[in-house]
């Protein structure tokens, strides 16, 4: 066989190789986001049993023994969410301070999975002005 035929299918091999692992790539990395939902979302579409994960401010936390109470509220509306929560906590975790957190709808109260919660880097939200000064 010629040596240029070889070169070239071994050319036309690999570029679609690479071309197969990007999609595959692209693919992974797009389906395996989730889509956070607010406080308000969550009241409106929340189904027994369905999980989703929840993203807002805290506006208050309990202790009751070893399970964390908190409400999670919206940041753009005046509506917040019940979450109950067992597991670790983040040592950021305060009242003011955004939080993720994976919760399944329990009926009577949002339920957090141990493991999920999460704070937010508050610099991320400042305005440039507040930044400024």
């Amino acid at each position: 066989m010629d040596p240029s035929r070889k070169r070239a299918i071994r050319l036309t091999v690999a570029l679609t190789a690479a071309l197969l692992l990007a999609s595959a790539l692209v693919y992974t990395s797009f389906s395996a986001g989730e889509d956070v939902v607010t406080a308000s979302q969550l009241l409106k579409q929340a189904q027994p049993g369905k999980t989703y994960v929840l993203g807002g401010t805290v506006v208050s936390r309990q202790w009751d023994g070893g399970t964390l109470l908190f409400r999670v509220r919206d940041p753009k509306l005046d509506e917040s969410v019940p979450v109950r929560y067992e597991g670790a906590v983040p040592d950021p975790f305060a009242v003011g301070r955004g939080v993720l957190v994976t919760v399944q709808d329990q009926g009577s109260a949002f339920v957090g999975q141990p493991g999920s919660l999460t704070t937010k880097c508050p610099s991320k939200f400042q305005d440039a002005n507040a930044k400024a000064t």
